[in-house]
């Protein structure tokens, strides 16, 4: 797995991510819990969706 998340894209996923989960532990909604994927793919620098759109944001060009 190559890195292809990466800068702003990196710090919006986790960022949001971790207000999702907060808000699923603060009492909202169950599918607040999503926010389990964009905090996962933040931290892991890996999107499993940009390499089938031949996509990234990483700065460097997907293999």
């Amino acid at each position: 797995m190559k890195a292809n998340v990466g800068g702003i894209d990196r710090i919006l996923r986790i960022v949001a991510g971790i207000a999702l989960i907060a808000w699923a532990i603060a009492g909202g909604p169950v599918w607040a819990w999503i926010g389990v994927i964009p905090l996962a793919t933040g931290l892991l620098r890996w999107c499993p969706l940009y390499p089938l759109l031949g996509f990234t944001t990483c700065g460097k060009r997907a293999t």
